[in-house]
């Protein structure tokens, strides 16, 4: 059975009124998943060893030493912090290692991690787009150095681009880092020119408007293939849902049917080449009704693809 990573610390990372990452995108994913009747797997700390694979000691304590005794404060004008974001933050972190361990481990065939603040933003020395520590990067360089594969593949979906992914993978040759997202949009990165150190990052760039058909088109034409060719021994997948038609922030038309089919389709290929093992952490997503579908839609795929 999939299993369902998630820890109540995520509802205490705050945002100011009106921010479009707040505590209610939480509570409506993990109410949209209590049909599907996964058993929650309690997400722990990441330890600053976990934080050491990607961002460096003094960014660490510059983190720490920011977080308020009460209300919240700005990293950025988007990124903030609240009491209790720095263990919500830990637990996205540690919630992703937790799924690499158990998939990996075979105790679940693939994993979901219902956790915030997000972090495919984050960059090796930079907290940005509300997020703060790089938690796929991060459970991709466990996943290699502590569990010694050779191969891990991280596809992210959002529809911003991975732009902290790709800096904290971009020398790394045993990562292939994918991001389809929409361009032009913010934060203005992954041209297709970026390829990474070891042409090991692929940048799709979707025109604003683009529907699902022109989706599902460029991964068949130039993600699976790439997938494939690569042969991962995990998939991790930066789950974003914000490329949906009704989502506030973007201008992409992806609809509910179309995370169903992407993430189908990606589990396929896991299960050619790595036996299933897919990893999906929760990136962006803001229209609540919209996050809610698309995020059900996308681990019923995960349980019947580990069926």
């Amino acid at each position: 059975m999939t299993a369902l990573i998630t820890h109540a610390d995520g509802l205490a990372h705050v945002t100011p009124d009106g921010h479009p990452e707040r505590v209610a995108r939480l509570e409506h994913v993990l109410h949209a998943l209590e049909p599907l009747g996964l058993s929650r797997v309690t997400a722990p700390l990441a330890t600053e060893d976990d934080l050491l694979r990607c961002h460096p000691q003094d960014y660490i304590d510059r983190i720490r030493d920011k977080l308020p005794s009460r209300g919240s404060v700005p990293l950025d004008a988007d990124t903030w912090l609240s009491p209790g974001s720095w263990n919500a933050a830990l637990r996205a972190v540690g919630g992703a290692i937790r799924a690499v361990d158990m998939v990996l481990g075979g105790e679940a065939p693939n994993a979901f991690c219902a956790t915030r603040p997000p972090g495919h933003h984050a960059e090796t020395t930079t907290s940005m787009g509300f997020c703060i520590f790089g938690t796929a990067a991060i459970a991709a360089k466990h996943a290699l150095d502590h569990h010694k594969l050779n191969r891990v593949a991280v596809v992210d979906f959002d529809v911003h681009h991975g732009n902290g992914t790709q800096d904290l993978l971009w020398n790394e040759g045993r990562a292939l880092f994918v991001s389809s997202h929409q361009s032009p949009l913010w934060p203005g990165t992954g041209s297709r020119t970026e390829t990474g150190a070891h042409d090991n990052v692929m940048n799709l760039p979707l025109a604003p408007g683009s529907d699902g058909e022109a989706m599902r088109r460029v991964y068949e034409a130039e993600v699976f293939p790439a997938l494939r060719a690569f042969a991962p021994e995990l998939v991790i997948l930066s789950a974003g849902f914000d490329a949906h038609v009704d989502d506030p922030l973007a201008n992409l038309e992806w609809e509910t049917e179309d995370y169903a089919w992407l993430t189908g389709e990606l589990c396929a290929i896991a299960a050619e080449t790595c036996g299933g093992r897919v990893v999906s952490t929760l990136e962006g997503g803001y229209d609540l009704t919209a996050l809610a579908a698309a995020a059900k839609a996308h681990v019923e795929q995960l349980v019947e693809a580990g069926s």
